[in-house]
C-alpha cells in the first residue's frame, strides 16, 4: 500500500484515488471550496467587501496546540489567498491566568509556523473604549449594575424551557448605574460585589441573551496595564467590540460559539460601530491526546509531562521539540480542511505528513541501537573512508564520509544464529551487504558462558565495495552499521503517544488514568557514525531503518540526545487492556 493510499483510507476527505489505475503515482488534486471561502468570494463579488481583514485572538493563558494551528492556518491563509491582512490579538482581559511567557510563546509559535501579523493589538488596548461603550449601553438603557451573587444571576437567567426573571437592580435609573459603574472603575468595590449587565430579554430561547454579564470586578495585577484598572470587559463585551475597532470583516471562531453570536451581533447594532460579523467552524480534536488547555495544564502541573514542550504533548512548542516540520502542518491543516461539525482526525494522518516532509528533506545517518560486535578477520589494520548519501531523495544533497574498520557494530536483531528460511540478515555461512561498504560472510559465533553472543567474527570481500562492485555477487539483505573505533555515544528518547485511548476524555473517569506508561522509552547509550558530532538543532535525521529523529535542546557538547520524530512506518497499536483481554 502506498503512503497516498494510506493516507486515504485513514481520513475519508483525503480519497482522490483515480478509478483507472491505483498502481499510478497519486498526485493532489484541487480540492473545493470551502463554506468560508464561498463565502469570502460572494462578500467581493457583491462588493461587500473590498478587502479581507481576519484576526487571531489567543487568550495568552498557555502554550497554543494542533487545534490553534487549524486557526492560525485558516485565518492567514484566507488572507493571502483573497488579498488582505491578519491581525495577532490577544484576548488578554483576564489577569489572573495570564502571563507574559505565554504572549511570547505564542508570538514565537505563529512565526514558527510561517506566518506574519500586520498588527500586534491586545484587547487591553481597548480597555478605555471598551469602558466607553459600556457607558453608551448605560446611557441607552440598555445596561445595569448588578449587586445580585453569581448564584443569583445563574438562579434568576431560569432555564431552556423556563424564562427568567429580572430582579430589583435592573430598575436602576441611568443616572445612578452611571454613578455605580464609575464607582467600579475607581476600585470602590470588592471583587464579586457588583457586575454590568446587558438588558435584552430574560424569556430569550438563548440563554446567553438573558441580561448577559459585560463587566466584572477584578482586582489584580495584569501584565500589560498593571493596577491601572480593576474591571474587565467579559469576553461578549470584548470580543465583538475589538474585531469591530480594527474593521475585522470575517471573525472566525469555533462552534462553541455560535451561541454567542447573537449577543456579538447585538452589541455592534446597538453601538452602531463598524458590522464585523462572525463565523463559525468546528473544532479540530484528534485522537490519542486532549485538546483541553484545563486538562493540559494539569499534565502539566501533576508532572506527567515534563513541561508544555515535552514530545508527547500537542502544543506547537512540544511538536517543534519532537521534530515535527512547520510544512508538515501547514499541510495537515489544509488538507483535512474545515467542516460546521465537530471531527475527529486520527493522529496517524498528522504523522503521515511529518514523515512525507522528513523523507524529503532528512540528512540520512546510521546509529546502532542495540550492539553486537563484528570482526572484519582479513580487512586490514586501517580506517578506510567510504562516501555515503545523506539523502537520496534530495539530488543536491551531496555525500557524507563514513569510516570503516576491522571492528563495527550491527543491530543485535540483525544476526541470528539458526535463521528461518526467509531470513536475510547475518547468520552462519550468510552473506549480507553492509550499506555504502562491502559483503560480508558470516564465519564464528563467539558467547559467553551463559551462551550469549558477545561477538561475530566475518570475512568481507575486497571486490565487492559499493559504487565499485566487481565481485558478482548479489546478496538479499542490506544492515547498517557503525565502526566502534569513532562510533560516538548518543542517548536516544523513543517517543510515542500520550494516551492508550482513542478519546482520552470522552472515557469514564479521571482522563490521567488512560495515560500510556510506554510513551517515552529511553535508549541510554546508542553508537552513531560520527558525522552526528556536527547535528544542530534545525537538523532533521533519518536513522537508517529506524525512524526520524532531532537533536534535542538537552544536549550539550558532551552528550548528545535525539528524540524520536516519528517511525519510518505507522506501527503503533494500542495497549492490549489486561481485564478486558
Amino acid at each position: 500500500m502506498t503512503n497516498y493510499l494510506y493516507a486515504a483510507l485513514l481520513f475519508k476527505p483525503l480519497v482522490f484515488l483515480p478509478s483507472h489505475s491505483m498502481k499510478e503515482e497519486i498526485k493532489k488534486e484541487e480540492r473545493s471550496l470551502n463554506f468560508l471561502e464561498e463565502i469570502i468570494e460572494q462578500d467581493l463579488k457583491s462588493g461587500k467587501n473590498k478587502q479581507i481583514v481576519t484576526r487571531f485572538p489567543p487568550e495568552p493563558n498557555g502554550y497554543l496546540h494542533i487545534g490553534h494551528a487549524t486557526s492560525i492556518c485558516l485565518n492567514f491563509g484566507l488572507t493571502k489567498k483573497y488579498g488582505g491582512y491578519t491581525n495577532l490579538r490577544f484576548d488578554d482581559t483576564n489577569p489572573v491566568t495570564e502571563e507574559t511567557e505565554y504572549v511570547e510563546s505564542i508570538k514565537d509559535d505563529v512565526r514558527w509556523l510561517g506566518f506574519e501579523w500586520k498588527h500586534e493589538l491586545y484587547a487591553s488596548d481597548y480597555f478605555g473604549k471598551l469602558y466607553e461603550m459600556a457607558v453608551t449601553l448605560i446611557q441607552k438603557g440598555l445596561a445595569y449594575v448588578d449587586d445580585s451573587s453569581s448564584e443569583e444571576i445563574a438562579a434568576q437567567k431560569g432555564t431552556p424551557t423556563h424564562p427568567g426573571h429580572r430582579n430589583k437592580y435592573a430598575e436602576r435609573s441611568v443616572e445612578e448605574n452611571l454613578r455605580l459603574f464609575a464607582e467600579m472603575k475607581a476600585g470602590k468595590y470588592t471583587d464579586g460585589e457588583k457586575v454590568l449587565r446587558a438588558k435584552i430579554d430574560m424569556a430569550s430561547p438563548n440563554m446567553i441573551m438573558r441580561d448577559p454579564l459585560l463587566y466584572r470586578i477584578k482586582h489584580a495585577h495584569h501584565h500589560r496595564t498593571g493596577s491601572i484598572w480593576c474591571i474587565y470587559p467579559m469576553y461578549d463585551m470584548a470580543h465583538g467590540q475589538s474585531d469591530s475597532i480594527e474593521n475585522i470583516t470575517h471573525s472566525i471562531c469555533t462552534l462553541e460559539f455560535v451561541p454567542h453570536r447573537e449577543l456579538y451581533d447585538w452589541c455592534i447594532e446597538k453601538l452602531d460601530i463598524f458590522p464585523s460579523r462572525q463565523y463559525e467552524f468546528a473544532r479540530r480534536n484528534m485522537t490519542y491526546t486532549v485538546m483541553s488547555k484545563r486538562k493540559l495544564l494539569q499534565l502539566v502541573g501533576d508532572r506527567h509531562v515534563t513541561g508544555w514542550d515535552d514530545p508527547r504533548m500537542p502544543t506547537i512548542t512540544g511538536m517543534r521539540r519532537r521534530g515535527y516540520t512547520a510544512a508538515s502542518i501547514r499541510e495537515f491543516c489544509d488538507r483535512v480542511g474545515i467542516a460546521k461539525r465537530e471531527n475527529m482526525v486520527d493522529v496517524g494522518l498528522l504523522e503521515f505528513f511529518v514523515r512525507e516532509d522528513l523523507n524529503k528533506l532528512a540528512l540520512r545517518r546510521m546509529v546502532i541501537f542495540d550492539p553486537l560486535k563484528i570482526i572484519i578477520t582479513n580487512f586490514p589494520d586501517r580506517t578506510e573512508w567510504l562516501p555515503s548519501e545523506n539523502n537520496p531523495e534530495d539530488p543536491n544533497g551531496g555525500t557524507r564520509e563514513i569510516p570503516f574498520s576491522r571492528e563495527l557494530y550491527i543491530e543485535r536483531d540483525d544476526f541470528m544464529e539458526i535463521p528461518s528460511k526467509k531470513y536475510f540478515r547475518l547468520a552462519p555461512g550468510k552473506m549480507v551487504r553492509l550499506k555504502s561498504a562491502y559483503i560480508i560472510t558470516c564465519d564464528v559465533v563467539l558467547k559467553d558462558n551463559d551462551g550469549k553472543i558477545t561477538e561475530v567474527h566475518c570475512s568481507y570481500i575486497p571486490e565487492s565495495r559499493s559504487g565499485q562492485d566487481e565481485s558478482g555477487i548479489q546478496v538479499k539483505g542490506t544492515l547498517h552499521w557503525v565502526s566502534i573505533p569513532q562510533a560516538i555515544p548518543a542517548e536516544l528518547r523513543l517517543y510515542d503517544r500520550l494516551f492508550k485511548v482513542e478519546d482520552p476524555g470522552s472515557e469514564a473517569g479521571d482522563f490521567k488514568d488512560y495515560i500510556n506508561p510506554d510513551s517515552l522509552q529511553v535508549i541510554r547509550t546508542a553508537w552513531a557514525e560520527p558525522a552526528l558530532q556536527q547535528a544542530v538543532f534545525e537538523d532533521r535525521f533519518q536513522f537508517i531503518r529506524k525512524g526520524y529523529f532531532c537533536l534535542d535542546r538537552d544536549s550539550s557538547e558532551n552528550r548528545l540526545i535525539f528524540n524520536r520524530t516519528v517511525g519510518l512506518k505507522d506501527s503503533w497499536k494500542a495497549p492490549i487492556n489486561k481485564e478486558n483481554g
